[in-house]
Parts: C-alpha cells; sequence; structure tokens
C-alpha cells in the first residue's frame, strides 16, 4: 500500500542540521545521480544550503579525492593540495558573487 501523501515527513539538512518538512528540502546524492532510484537512501538540504551549493557537475571528484587521499591526512594539508591540485588542472578559481 502506498504511504499517505498527507503525512509530514521531516528531515534534517546535512548541511546546516536543520529539521525542515521534506517539501521544504532537496534531496541530495553524493554519486550526482539522483535519477537512478534504486536501492538509494538520499539525505537532504534545505532550500536555503541547496541555493548555495556549486552545481558545476563534479565528474571528476571522487577521482581527484582519492588521488589527493582524502580522510588520510589532516585538514589544512589536504585543503592545501586539493586546491592547488584543482588549479593545476582546471586553472584559477574564482568566488562567484552572491
Amino acid at each position: 500500500m502506498w504511504p499517505s501523501r498527507t503525512r509530514t515527513e521531516t528531515v534534517t539538512c546535512l548541511a546546516c542540521g536543520t529539521e525542515r518538512p521534506r517539501d521544504e528540502a532537496r534531496e541530495y546524492d553524493k554519486h550526482g545521480d539522483r535519477w537512478d532510484r534504486d536501492d538509494k537512501t538520499f539525505e537532504h538540504l534545505c532550500k536555503s544550503c541547496h541555493r548555495d551549493l556549486c552545481h558545476h557537475p563534479r565528474d571528476e571528484l571522487e577521482a581527484l579525492l582519492v588521488d589527493l587521499e582524502a580522510g588520510g591526512t589532516d585538514r589544512e594539508r589536504f585543503l592545501s593540495r586539493y586546491l592547488q591540485t584543482v588549479e593545476e588542472r582546471y586553472g584559477a578559481l574564482e568566488e562567484s558573487e552572491r
């Protein structure tokens, strides 16, 4: 039987930690493929945090994180290496105006 559409599901934003009704949030799939729903559990972002995300494709991100040993080194060293590698591969980084 299908769940009732009148039931309000509450989700927690993975970025800021606030709880919101499901219809006030956006699904987040860390693999960037939210349309393939087989055997997936989605995390959620509130609309404000979702707007603040960079929505550029991240096709090579997982491989880059593995190359840089993400999680295997301290944060400061990782971020330094990440910024350097991204600039070498893709050019200078720019901040967008909000």
